[in-house]
């Protein structure tokens, strides 16, 4: 592995624990800042906010050298958690999730730039894996290592460790990244010109039915798998740790996958495989072997579709590349919030716990039919 692939995967190593880090520690938030749940679930809609705002801005940044605008982003993911880990009440708590937030969108989206001119010649997607990688990782280990710890000791230690590794991204980018020149300048209108073309939107199509059709179910794993499955709540740490295992063996494999078969070809299968995998998941949400099999193929699924799809917008948003990259992020985060409601929404209306994995279904059959018909487009010259 390239040492300069690894200090970006270092990078969203830290972005993944502190996107995904605020749900283990919400409780001890609560208790020692003595603010309500309602609250303190705010902390985790100011990060998608940051994301949000943080992605578009990269427009302002265009004329940067890349090495540089990524050190940048690495010194705001360092600062944003240490003003977390420092924070002296809920409102800095607050504006500092928010800044956490900012770099986020536009780390991936320059990231896939960089990865685009640091690969090897036909190893693109593999190289964008491996940056993704990280924040599979963080799932993986990353996130139950900082929740046990924050949860033995202070709420404080998970904003620490991701300012900590935040440090050492900037160093091992600093180190590790080549020189490399900016983007060639299209100006403010051509940032946006690429979204007249079908391929951006399938893509972002893809990424959002795509991910929305395993984050209805996966939002309310604890839930699910507790209440209706059977496993004890000790035991949602091994569970939520073959889950990102799932995440990372998904991410890796596809990657592989998709320099060999085609980016649009690989994701819109998996979309289709999710078809099936979401329907087992309903109807055999009582069964403890055959859930736990699902849940890692489902997880699988939620990061094989978005890591090609991260490395192929690059290709389809040609002057704007760094607005078509973070694009990727916001359709992930707007997805993920959309699908949360809709499969609360099944469960509140009296489905049944398990039933936001039946309403992913639909979600999966639109994100392939999007995905294949890019695929099946791509030699059109009014898509590429």
């Amino acid at each position: 592995m390239k040492k300069s692939l690894l200090s970006l995967s270092i990078a969203t190593f830290a972005l993944g624990i502190a996107e995904f880090g605020m749900m283990g520690v919400l409780g001890d938030v609560v208790s020692g800042l003595g603010v309500s749940v309602t609250e303190a679930g705010h902390l985790i809609s100011a990060y998608s906010l940051g994301v949000a705002v943080g992605a578009p801005l990269l427009i302002v940044f265009r004329r940067l050298p890349l090495k540089r605008l990524m050190l940048i982003l690495g010194a705001v993911i360092f600062l944003g958690n240490l003003m977390a880990a420092i924070s002296v009440g809920f409102r800095m708590l607050l504006v500092a999730r928010f800044v956490s937030g900012l770099p986020h969108g536009a780390f991936f989206g320059a990231g896939a730039i960089v990865c685009s001119r640091l690969a090897n010649k036909g190893e693109g997607a593999r190289a964008v894996a491996v940056m993704v990688g990280g924040m599979t990782v963080a799932n993986l280990g990353g996130v139950p290592f900082v929740t046990f710890f924050s949860n033995l000791w202070n709420w404080r230690f998970a904003f620490a460790v991701v300012a900590l590794v935040g440090m050492l991204a900037f160093g091992a980018m600093a180190m590790w990244l080549p020189r490399m020149a900016p983007l060639p300048d299209s100006g403010l209108k051509g940032q946006f010109r690429f979204l007249r073309l079908r391929a951006p939107w399938l893509i972002y199509a893809g990424v959002f039915f795509g991910q929305a059709s395993v984050y209805c179910w996966f939002s309310y794993v604890d839930p699910i798998m507790t209440e209706v499955t059977g496993f004890s709540s000790g035991a949602m740490t091994w569970v939520m740790m073959l889950a990102g295992a799932g995440m990372v063996g998904g991410n890796a494999f596809s990657g592989k996958l998709a320099d060999r078969y085609g980016a649009a070809r690989v994701s819109g299968t998996i979309a289709l495989l999710l078809v099936a995998v979401m329907t087992g998941v309903y109807f055999s949400a009582h069964v403890k072997v055959l859930s736990l099999m699902l849940m890692t193929l489902a997880t699988a699924g939620l990061f094989g579709i978005g890591g090609p799809l991260q490395y192929l917008i690059v290709r389809y948003a040609k002057g704007g590349e760094m607005l078509g990259g973070a694009g990727i992020q916001i359709a992930f985060n707007v997805s993920n919030a959309v699908s949360a409601t809709v499969g609360g929404a099944a469960i509140h209306a009296g489905f049944g716990l398990a039933s936001p994995a039946l309403i992913g279904v639909p979600f999966a059959a639109i994100g392939a039919a999007a995905l294949f018909l890019l695929d099946r487009a791509e030699k059109d010259p009014l898509v590429a």
